[in-house]
């Protein structure tokens, strides 16, 4: 029971990226009114990832890399560049939509694919982060976030 939330945040995100690649498809069919629903809702998967994650964060804290010593610098390496990317990811997000709402679409249709792909490079990512940490190897203790990141 204690891994549910991981699976249940990574499960958001993966819905999310695959949301995102459906409304691009979309709209590059020219069907704005679909692409519309389908974004909106890959950004509330998106949200519920976030309040999920950030749920376990606050409440229970984070796990800690399990694996062999050996292996804990690259994890660690790997989870800093997912951490950037999910923060380029949510930023940019942030900014597409926003465009898309004031009805800026020259700037959203220059952003959105940038963000796009950048979103997909979370999902796969924040995927391996998942299988590193519960399935690959047996997970570490749960600490706080910062350990958790860093190591130690």
């Amino acid at each position: 029971m204690a891994y549910i939330l991981p699976l249940l945040s990574t499960s958001m995100i993966v819905l999310s990226a695959i949301l995102v690649a459906i409304g691009w498809a979309l709209i590059r069919r020219g069907e704005t009114k679909r692409h519309i629903q389908v974004m909106g809702l890959a950004s509330l998967f998106a949200v519920l990832f976030f309040v999920i994650y950030m749920s376990r964060t606050v409440l229970v804290g984070n796990t800690a890399f399990g694996g062999p010593d050996h292996v804990a610098p690259f994890y660690h390496i790997f989870l800093l560049f997912h951490i950037v990317l999910a923060t380029v990811a949510a930023v940019l997000g942030l900014l597409t939509l926003y465009y898309g709402f004031k009805k800026q679409f020259g700037k959203h249709k220059r952003i959105g694919p940038v963000t796009s792909v950048i979103w997909f490079s979370t999902a796969v990512t924040g995927v391996a982060v998942y299988l590193l940490l519960y399935v690959i190897y047996p997970p570490g203790e749960t600490t706080n976030m910062f350990r958790a990141i860093i190591g130690g």
